[in-house]
């Protein structure tokens, strides 16, 4: 779905134009160079509101890569047609009592949270759920590590969405040192049999890391942290992890090594550009698991039954809300 912008450039064969030709070309192009120039620059400087720029560092890298930006209006009617097609899914995966479990993992602010809004917005709640688990109780903590996970795998006909989960040991429990050294070995051993035992028993696993550039995370962070909106989304965790960097990515790099197997292996989504990312994601859930068309047709609703012997309360027998707009 990515557009791509496949102009070649015109190659000139110099060889054969006369000195005075190339001349005028030349010039031609050194003025052109610099009108394209001063063109950039008077771009760069200019802001909305002091906040954000007319042209951001994502904006930036796509157009470096050769992606044009895309346009409101084509996401919104390639979401809404990937959406519809969830729903068909969704209907399929009831209907043959499959066990579906989706793991969203990465850097904070990578839009997890945004692509899980955007799949489970029109599914039916009673077969799909998320599943955001917080700090672990004391009583938790003495559990078997994936004790917790376990109690909320998929029944037949479900989907269990994880906003984080297992992997929450080999990244921000190893970065923060909120795990013993043998405990994380323990997992890296642990985790790959673990999962290959949800794989034999029948349950479809699909993982998901999304990437984020150190830039992109960082404006991210400082929009975050400038709109009251959301500022509930820059924990002092994420905080902390924009000096830890590195260390994240040596922990990623460790948790890949080991449990990217081919029973279910890991997905990576360049998630710099959000809509892309969104929409990449859902075409390759959809890929992941195939599916029917099992929507039934239009249901013809019969005319409703009139109340002739219904007398309605006084409406001031009643509280009703103030309506202020």
């Amino acid at each position: 779905m990515e557009i791509i912008d496949n102009n070649a450039s015109q190659l000139l064969t110099i060889t054969e134009q006369k000195p005075e030709k190339l001349k005028d070309k030349s010039s031609q192009k050194k003025k052109s160079h610099k009108a394209k120039q001063k063109k950039h620059k008077s771009q760069d400087k200019l802001e909305n509101n002091g906040s954000k720029t007319l042209l951001t560092e994502t904006e930036d890298k796509a157009k470096k890569e050769g992606l044009k930006k895309l346009k409101t209006e084509f996401y919104e009617k390639e979401i809404e047609k990937l959406q519809i097609e969830l729903l068909k899914q969704q209907d399929w995966i009831k209907e043959k009592g499959l066990r579906v479990v989706i793991i969203f993992e990465g850097r904070d602010a990578a839009g997890k949270g945004g692509i899980i809004k955007r799949i489970t917005e029109f599914l039916n709640p009673r077969g799909c759920r998320i599943v955001a688990l917080g700090t672990p109780s004391d009583r938790e903590k003495t559990q078997w590590y994936f004790q917790r996970y376990v109690a909320h795998l998929p029944a037949a006909g479900e989907i269990v969405i994880f906003d984080r989960s297992w992997y929450n040991r080999a990244g921000v429990e190893r970065v923060m040192n909120f795990c013993t050294d043998e405990e994380y070995q323990e997992f890296l051993h642990s985790c790959p049999e673990f999962e290959r035992m949800l794989v034999r028993a029948g349950i479809i696993l699909i993982k998901y890391w999304f990437s984020v550039s150190d830039e992109e995370q960082e404006r991210r962070f400082q929009d975050r942290a400038n709109n009251p909106a959301k500022h509930w989304k820059l924990s002092p965790m994420d905080i902390k992890s924009r000096d830890l960097w590195v260390e994240y990515s040596q922990a990623k790099d460790q948790m890949f090594a080991h449990t990217n197997i081919p029973e279910a292996p890991w997905f990576t989504i360049d998630a710099d550009d959000k809509k892309r990312a969104r929409l990449n994601c859902i075409s390759h859930i959809l890929s992941k698991i195939p599916y029917e068309d099992l929507t039934p047709p239009p249901l013809e609703l019969p005319p409703r039954r009139t109340g002739d012997n219904y007398i309605r309360p006084p409406r001031n027998e009643q509280f009703f809300v103030p309506q202020l707009y």
